[in-house]
């Protein structure tokens, strides 16, 4: 007796997520492990020379595809190995000063014994993967009074005739371990104003905004913000470093 089978073939369309190293992936494809890593041969420094020296991280791109590549757009025309460095933000955030209390952000005064002060303002902790040429971006307002800023009435406007200059700077203190003189007196994004006074001036909010460049090592390190204050003999000033809107924004060209 001759049997006949039919056998019915039935697309089955299978959508399951792939892991490598898990038993339970939680992605499409999911790699686990604290040393895992992809390589992709077709972008070493074999099969991409020009891009890819092999002597320096070589900067990825994604297109609009999704595809991973070494190539970016226009690189023919001129861009070659290095030329572009990747580009990462370690810190971006508004208002990064406290406005404090009454709006006046931390507050230096300069009082009639004194022409010139000093004091520092805030301290911001940032974490570089490897050493790195670092890229500092600030915009900080100011208050300026003729009275102390942190006594009421926070804030009073000038009647005599005088001329004051505020000036903001930043210096890098590197692993965290307090300004040594040499990092004290590297001063970075230095940026500076003058207020000439006369009869019902104004308490305002100028807006000062600076950059500066620094190479620095692996590790934990940390911006030290500086505000300065400077006036004329039996003159009082007081200034209010970061009462409104702020801005900082840290990258790192790796």
């Amino acid at each position: 007796m001759r049997k006949t089978i039919l056998l019915l073939f039935i697309p089955v369309l299978i959508q399951a997520q792939v892991g490598i190293g898990t038993v339970n992936p939680q992605a499409d494809l999911h790699i686990a492990g604290t040393t895992s890593t992809i390589r992709i041969e077709s972008l070493n420094s074999t099969n991409q020379p020009i891009l890819n020296t092999g002597s320096k991280l070589a900067p990825a791109f994604v297109t609009a595809e999704g595809d991973i590549t070494v190539s970016p757009s226009g690189y023919s025309t001129g861009i070659v190995a290095g030329s572009i460095a990747p580009l990462n933000f370690l810190l971006s955030f508004d208002n990064f000063i406290p406005d404090g209390p009454f709006s006046n952000g931390v507050v230096v005064n300069s009082d009639a014994l004194v022409t010139l002060i000093t004091k520092p303002i805030y301290t911001v902790p940032f974490t570089s993967p490897q050493s790195a040429l670092i890229e500092v971006k600030y915009g900080i307002t100011i208050v300026i009074s003729s009275t102390d800023l942190d006594t009421p009435p926070y804030g009073t406007t000038f009647t005599d005739l005088s001329a004051r200059s505020f000036r903001v700077y930043f210096c890098i203190d590197l692993n965290n371990n307090g300004l040594d003189a040499t990092e004290l007196s590297k001063r970075y994004g230095v940026k500076g104003q003058a207020y000439a006074s006369a009869s019902q001036g104004s308490l305002g909010y100028p807006y000062m905004n600076s950059q500066g460049y620094a190479n620095i090592p692996a590790g934990n390190h940390s911006l030290k913000f500086f505000g300065e204050v400077e006036d004329a003999p039996s003159k009082y000033t007081s200034v209010g470093f970061g009462g409104a809107q702020d801005f900082l924004k840290l990258r790192i060209y790796n």
